[in-house]
């Protein structure tokens, strides 16, 4: 790829300052990460020190997944970081990560082996977007009009305020499958008593903050989810969160709800950073339960947008679709759970009649107690290609003569 290529991906360096990509609160919280050493061919499970550096703890954690399987995975940071490497400075990486650099070492997304799960309709706004694609059957141009009916059709309903699966959220879910005639699909995950799970990616293929994000070419209506991603160790235990990029194309899943996977799998269109806060002291779930999640967008073409999501408004608790993922299936290397956007971009740009991407919108999703992820979007077609998976970890680690077995079962 050449050197004026790899420009257009590039993160805009002001987003790549501690300031810029850390909580003001860090000093506080036990964070983790992976970061890419050349040295070793390979990634490496980090630490964010209080004097501002990253910490290899690969010694003693081989795995992210690995990490959060402890009674305790900040207590068995902190104690891991007391005897691993110092790596380099957290401002030092940013740099070399927003260069690009292949002689240095950079941030990846702070997962690994943990399957990549996300929730679908969990907020009402998403729920009635959804509606709008499905009658639109991908064309953005008839959505205005539709939204305008569905809004008019409910009658003030606050969709919002309904508990799915309650009394009422059923009869409002019949009235506008039999009497309005839209799609049950989309109603009864929202408003019925099973929430949607699905994958969003493979293990090991999310990309971090400041790498590219990518698009499928073949679509023209498409949007960012800012979203609250947790980590969820192998016995369904919610251990930590950090910020998730959802990359929506809502013309292909308005086409057909079948294409669910097509519009949500591709190179490069998971992202998740900027590290993984665990829960201690000074985060719990709680906090990620009631967080504000913002979101900037910018693009080349001068277009700015700001908007955001509260999980507050969130239809289903989070514990509920993680009990309904683990109620009849197994997660041996765990899990992150996206938990869903109220992220629905209405906004007309350019010749659409709606908000859609452009290649080189800047993306930045935001919160006060998980810092920032910025992403820019590119074409899939142009974004690095994920070489290592699983197998290729396991070689690599083999190689290094990482075994990192001796805290496995300690109780910390």
């Amino acid at each position: 790829m050449s050197s004026a290529h790899m420009e257009n991906h590039r993160v805009p360096l002001k987003h790549m300052s501690v300031r810029a990509t850390l909580p003001a609160d860090w000093k506080k919280g036990t964070f983790i990460g992976r970061v890419w050493r050349p040295d070793v061919k390979g990634p490496s499970i980090v630490t964010l020190g209080k004097d501002g550096y990253l910490y290899d703890i690969t010694a003693s954690f081989s795995t992210v997944s690995k990490l959060l399987e402890e009674k305790n995975p900040a207590a068995a940071a902190r104690q891991a970081q007391a005897r691993g490497e110092k790596l380099g400075s957290m401002s030092d990486i940013l740099t070399h990560t927003q260069s690009g650099s292949p002689r240095r070492p950079t941030l990846m997304a702070p997962i690994d082996l943990q399957a990549i799960k996300a929730a679908g309709v969990t907020f009402a706004v998403s729920l009635v977007e959804r509606l709008v694609e499905e009658k639109c059957k991908g064309d953005a141009k008839k959505a205005p009009e539709i939204r305008s009916r569905i809004e008019m059709e409910l009658h003030g309903e606050e969709l919002s305020e309904l508990k799915p699966g309650s009394p009422e959220a059923l009869r409002i879910k019949d009235y506008l499958i039999k009497e309005l005639g839209f799609a049950h699909h989309y109603l009864e995950v929202g408003l019925g008593l099973m929430g949607e799970v699905f994958t969003k990616g493979q293990p090991m293929s999310a990309v971090g903050h400041g790498s590219p994000a990518g698009l499928h070419p073949e679509s023209a209506w498409n949007n960012p989810e800012p979203e609250v991603v947790l980590a969820l160790s192998s016995k369904g235990k919610i251990v930590g969160a950090a910020l998730g990029n959802d990359v929506n194309l809502r013309d292909i899943e308005g086409k057909s709800a079948l294409l669910l996977g097509e519009c949500k799998d591709q190179r490069a269109s998971c992202a998740v950073g900027p590290l993984l806060r665990l829960f201690d002291q000074s985060f719990t779930l709680a906090d990620a339960k009631t967080m504000d999640v913002g979101l900037h967008i910018k693009g080349k073409d001068g277009f700015e947008l700001h908007d955001g999501s509260s999980m507050k408004k969130i239809s289903r608790a989070p514990e509920s679709i993680v009990g309904q993922m683990f109620g009849h299936h197994d997660y041996p290397d765990g899990a992150v759970l996206f938990c869903g956007t109220m992220f629905s971009p209405t906004t007309p740009r350019g010749k659409h009649t709606g908000f859609t991407h452009e290649y080189g919108d800047t993306v930045t999703i935001q919160s006060d107690k998980l810092g920032s992820l910025t992403n820019v979007m590119v074409s899939t077609e142009a974004a690095p290609k994920w070489k290592m998976g699983t197998r290729a970890l396991m070689e690599n680690l083999a190689e290094r003569g990482v075994r990192g077995a001796q805290d496995r079962g300690r109780e910390t």
